[in-house]
């Protein structure tokens, strides 16, 4: 098997005496009783893999400090900005009749699919330079806040290895081990990537096509609702948030508590208030489902955001013809 050959080969090389490999790491002798009679892994192949997995703190570092922690605006101008947009409408010209069937499928505008392998890899140029094996291991074994969200990732990334034939020990992506053009986790891959070219391959990792198929698929999945809004900007009248604004309310509701929307919407249309700190300001948006949607991508309003302005900047710049 693929897998065995290379981590075979692997340990017949030298490596710097004091790299810290993770096969002593508690729960990992019990992962592989689990993963043998669960999945019918050979043991001796997850020996030989795990005893190759090098633990890596700066990966629970990376994660324990993620970049949402910055202000809105520095935040923002890391995805937002001219280079991404510029590139986005390179890759949207390229993929132009792929994202139009992608859209017409799934339903998920062009847009926001080409915005999302933006914020996510700038377009296949940054998929992330740590070993996948490495990041997941380390944090289902030394992450106890978040263990078991990634004890599910290795198994899944154990099963779409075997599935996919990939090298286990080769495959890098990012420090919470997403990977591919679209930085989807192992357990996304397996649930939500399609073959979108028509190779009888899914390959994430090398495949434009594919990945346009598979944000498209993702999102429709959690629930994406074609042709609905996903964020607009609201004015609000008072010096403090109107109540308790997490929950979703209707948007007359909104308005009676003095959140007017710029745009017109249908009174019954229900939406979360959310805002964003602009120096000694706020600004205020009403966010719908489609919006929330963006966020189980990545757990964030600032992603989600950012997702959607980088949207409307591409959509806006493509309207007007700026170059492709």
């Amino acid at each position: 098997m693929k897998i065995i050959r290379t981590a075979i080969a692997l340990l017949a090389l030298s490596f710097v005496s004091h790299t810290a490999f993770s096969a002593t790491l508690p729960g990992i002798p019990q992962f592989i009783d689990e993963m043998v009679a669960k999945h019918q892994f050979k043991r001796a192949e997850l020996d030989t893999v795990f005893v190759r997995a090098q633990h890596r703190p700066e990966v629970v570092e990376a994660i324990s400090r993620p970049s949402t922690i910055k202000p809105w605006p520095e935040y923002r101008a890391a995805f937002v900005n001219r280079q991404r947009v510029k590139l986005g409408l390179a890759f949207w010209h390229k993929y132009r009749h792929t994202l139009y069937r992608a859209e017409r499928k799934y339903g998920v505008p062009q847009e926001i699919i080409v915005a999302v392998i933006g914020v996510e890899t700038i377009y296949g140029q940054n998929a992330g330079n740590f070993r996948v094996l490495d990041a997941l291991t380390t944090l289902a074994f030394d992450y106890p806040r978040r263990a078991e969200f990634f004890r599910g990732e290795l198994e899944n990334y154990l099963l779409l290895a075997r599935e996919q034939q990939f090298d286990l020990l080769a495959i890098r992506g990012s420090y919470a081990g997403a990977l591919g053009i679209p930085q989807f986790m192992p357990s996304s891959y397996r649930n939500y990537a399609v073959d979108f070219n028509g190779n009888r391959k899914i390959d994430l990792l090398h495949e434009d096509r594919d990945a346009i198929g598979s944000v498209a698929n993702y999102l429709k999945g959690y629930g994406w609702l074609k042709g609905e809004p996903v964020a607009v900007r609201a004015q609000f009248g008072g010096e403090n948030c109107p109540g308790e604004i997490v929950t979703p309310r209707r948007v007359a509701e909104w308005a009676a508590a003095g959140v007017k929307p710029e745009i017109h919407f249908a009174p019954e249309k229900s939406a979360r208030l959310i805002d964003f700190t602009l120096g000694e300001n706020k600004e205020f948006w009403l966010a719908f489902n489609n919006f929330d949607v963006i966020t189980r991508y990545n757990n964030s309003d600032f992603y989600a955001m950012s997702v959607f302005q980088l949207a409307e900047e591409l959509k806006a710049a493509r309207k007007v013809g700026l170059p492709k």
